[in-house]
Parts: structure tokens; C-alpha cells; sequence
């Protein structure tokens, strides 16, 4: 698989993806307003002025002067740690350390992708071009850099805009994208073989709908947004291994709450709590996991005497099998999208791939041709018995397509 993906990926590397530099110049002093208006109000908060891109000046106003939190830990160079994880706890506590948090994201928005990008355009083709790796994620996802299109936030609206300055070639063409539809979750229903998850799968009821209806022990229609919420958290943490702490954390709900929830789950999904424990019994045995397509995850840890090192690779014996069958997954598709690109000898082109998403340059009197192509080969890369859905959308734009 990995051999044929390299003339693929050296097409899209070359092909690259042409920026609108303007949208970004608006929208970086759009991000110098915010980050002031932000700065001003954290100084209000915390009743001082000191700069806030300081660990060290942070770390002293919030635990030595404003005392948010009495059991503030130190780093080894006797300095306060004030890192997300760290202020994300303590976002509750003061109203200040929720400004500090949303004004690093404006901050690394702007100077990591705003700022940036624009100076990446190669000016021989007024095109960026990422480079593609291989061999760096132990998963088997691809990964990417200069720039990295992997860490380029879409979560948050203003994260969205810089997706936004993605655009197609020129007016006679249309950026499409393709992305596989909950697959970490389809993968875990397809490897446990879960009755109640390919049962939702396959009437195409929303998973987190029907966890969250089983979990709480309601009907479907009775599901409140705040019980699916809960249920989608638990969905994608239980492919991290999550535990009542890390729910609990993330949630903000108390611990006895998360544990139930947990504890629910896996009353309801028996089969996937067997998978589970599988994985991490087949890792002890084999000192590996593998993906669908035999890729093996090598697991030094999983039988360490150290319980924090050993549970690191527990969960990694149960994440690595369902992210890297995702890889491969995608990796089988592009391989053959390509292919049929080629060989029909189409004008439009696949340039990018972020996760479980792929972009095409495509020309506007293709679309309907590569639409279906795509679908296809996407859907087909691997047979499973859990159906594979696959969001397509088109846009002037990577936004707008997405």
C-alpha cells in the first residue's frame, strides 16, 4: 500500500493548492483587533497589566498574587505551570484564565497559519506545497509540513476562516471535498462486530443519538442535546481509553457521574468492552497490534511493571488498530482515485488530505463525472459489513466545500 501511495502523494505534493493571500491579510488585522480587545479585558480581570505571552509573569499573577489555585504545580525550573491542560482546569475558577486561553488560540492562529501561509506561496507557481510523511505517525496516518494542514484548527468559527483562504485554481474550476463519515466509530462497530452500533449504522440513526438513549435508558425521542453531548464524549474517548477521571475532566461533571456513564456504556456495548479487552490481551501476548490491512503497532510498554507507562500502551493497544484501519483505508482510496483519474485522463486533480478528508481541484464540466468516482472508491476501499458513508461537498472554497 505504502509503494504505490508515493507517485500519489508526489502528484498532489507538486500539484500543491492555490491561497487567496488577501482573505488572510483582512482576516489577520480582523485577529489583531480581537487579540487586543481580549488583552485589554484579561488586565481588567486580573486587576494588573503584565504580559501575557509570559509563562513565567502568568504563572506569578494568577497563583502568586491572584492565588487561583493553591496547589499550583512548578516546572523543574521552579516556574509555575501554566500550560492548556493545566488553565483548562482551572478556566472555572477566575474569569481570567479563560481570556488567557482564548487569546493564546488568537495568537496561535494568527502568527502559526494567518501570518504565515501567505509567505509559503511558491512564487514559480503562486501555489503552497506541503510535503507529505510516510513514516512519521506510528499510526499510519499521514502527516504534513510546511505548512502542517493537519493542526489547522476547524473547531472553532475563527479556526474555520482560515479555510476560508483555500481556493480553487480559477474560475473554471471548484474545490470538492470528500470525508469519511464517523469511520473511527464504524471501524470499532465493524472490529467488535456490536449489534446495538451496527444496528444504528445500518438505519442510519445518529450514533450518539442511540449511545445516548441506551446509556441513560430513554427512548430515542426523548435524548436531550446535553445526553448526546455526554454520549458523543464517551463515543470518541472510549477509542482513547478514557477513564471517569479524564470524562469527568472533560465534561465538567463530577467523577461518580462519569463513572456511571462509563460504566452504563459498557453494560449496554458488552461486545465492545470484550474488543477492548482483546486488543490489550492480544498486544501482551504478541507485543503488537495490527490494523485491517496488517499494519502492526509495536508496543514495548504493554507488559512494563510501571502501571502509568503500561496503561499508556493499553490505550494505544486499543487506538492504534481502529486509527491506523482508518489510514489505511483512506490511503487504499486515494491509491485508487488516482489511478482513475489517470486513466480517464481528467483535468481535475486531488491535492490535499487532512485526516479523513480529501480535496480535489476539480474543473467545473468534471464535477458530476468525479463525483460518483470518489464516492466509490472511498466507500470500497475495504469491504466491511458496516456501511461507509462519505460527505461530499463543492465550493469556491476549501470552507465553503467542507
Amino acid at each position: 500500500m505504502e509503494m504505490p501511495l508515493i507517485p500519489v502523494l508526489a502528484g498532489m505534493e507538486t500539484e500543491g493548492v492555490a491561497l487567496d493571500p488577501n482573505a488572510l491579510v483582512e482576516f489577520s488585522a480582523q485577529l489583531e483587533k480581537e487579540i487586543t480587545v481580549v488583552e485589554a479585558a484579561v488586565y481588567e480581570a486580573a486587576g494588573m497589566k503584565f504580559n501575557i505571552s509570559s509563562p513565567k509573569q502568568l504563572g506569578e499573577v494568577f497563583f502568586d498574587i491572584l492565588k487561583i489555585d493553591p496547589k499550583a504545580k512548578k516546572t523543574k525550573t521552579g516556574q509555575y505551570a501554566t500550560g492548556e491542560d493545566i488553565l483548562s482546569k482551572l478556566a472555572d475558577k477566575h474569569p481570567a484564565v479563560q481570556m488567557v486561553l482564548e487569546y493564546r488560540g488568537l495568537v496561535k492562529l494568527k502568527n502559526t497559519y494567518v501570518d504565515t501561509l501567505p509567505s509559503m506561496i511558491k512564487p514559480r507557481t503562486g501555489r503552497i506545497h506541503t510535503s507529505y510523511q510516510q513514516a512519521v505517525a506510528a499510526t499510519g496516518r499521514l502527516s504534513s509540513n510546511n505548512p502542517n494542514l493537519q493542526n489547522i484548527p476547524i473547531r472553532t468559527e475563527r479556526g474555520k476562516e482560515v479555510r476560508k483562504a483555500f481556493v480553487a485554481r480559477n474560475a473554471n474550476y471548484i474545490l470538492v471535498s470528500a470525508d469519511y463519515s464517523q469511520i473511527e466509530l464504524r471501524i470499532i462497530a465493524e472490529f467488535s462486530k456490536d449489534e446495538s452500533m451496527l444496528n444504528a449504522f445500518r438505519h442510519g440513526i445518529d450514533i450518539h443519538t442511540s449511545t445516548a438513549s441506551k446509556v441513560y435508558n430513554v427512548p430515542l425521542d426523548q435524548v436531550t442535546s446535553e445526553m448526546r453531548r455526554n454520549a458523543k464524549m464517551v463515543n470518541f474517548g472510549i477509542i482513547y481509553g478514557i477513564s471517569a477521571f479524564g470524562l469527568s475532566q472533560r465534561l465538567n461533571i463530577p467523577r461518580k457521574e462519569a463513572a456511571t456513564i462509563i460504566e452504563n456504556y459498557f453494560r449496554e456495548f458488552p461486545t465492545i468492552k470484550s474488543y477492548m479487552d482483546g486488543s490489550i490481551e492480544s498486544a501482551r501476548k504478541n507485543g503488537y497490534v495490527e490494523t485491517i490491512l496488517g499494519r502492526k503497532r509495536y508496543l514495548r510498554d504493554i507488559n512494563s511493571a510501571n502501571a502509568v507507562v503500561r496503561g499508556f500502551a493499553e490505550r494505544n493497544a486499543i487506538n492504534a488498530p481502529i486509527q491506523g484501519s482508518a489510514a489505511d483505508m483512506i490511503k487504499v482510496a486515494m491509491i485508487n482515485i488516482h489511478q482513475t483519474l489517470v486513466d480517464l485522463n481528467l483535468k481535475s486533480k486531488m491535492i490535499l488530505q487532512v485526516h479523513d478528508e480529501l480535496v480535489f481541484d476539480v474543473a467545473i464540466e468534471e464535477l458530476e463525472i468525479i463525483k460518483p468516482i470518489i464516492r466509490e472508491k472511498m466507500v470500497n476501499a475495504i469491504q466491511m459489513k458496516v456501511p461507509i458513508e462519505v460527505e461530499i461537498g463543492a465550493g469556491k472554497n476549501w470552507l465553503e466545500a467542507h
